[in-house]
């Protein structure tokens, strides 16, 4: 028996719940409860509220998704310059 294929959607993040859950807003208006990938946590990419995001969801259930990418929507434009080492002394 074949697994069924994962369906992919994209969406925006609401809200940040505990235990590494998301409240996520698809495209289509529809609100689910979703969670990151385990790549995700082992490699401490963190995931805020208004972070664009793609989905993966079962057709079996349709109310639970994994977070499998957040997108990089815009590269941080300020005034950040690295300070020149100096040393304690």
């Amino acid at each position: 028996m074949a697994k069924e294929e994962m369906i992919e959607l994209e969406g925006v993040v609401d809200e940040v719940l505990p235990d590494s859950r998301f409240r996520v807003t698809l495209k289509n208006g529809h609100g689910v409860m979703a969670y990151s990938c385990g790549k995700m946590r082992r490699h401490g990419i963190r995931i805020l509220a208004g972070d664009r995001v793609t989905l993966e969801m079962t057709p079996y259930d349709l109310s639970i998704a994994r977070i499998t990418y957040r997108h990089k929507d815009e590269a941080p434009t300020g005034s950040f310059q690295r300070r020149p080492y100096s040393s304690r002394r």
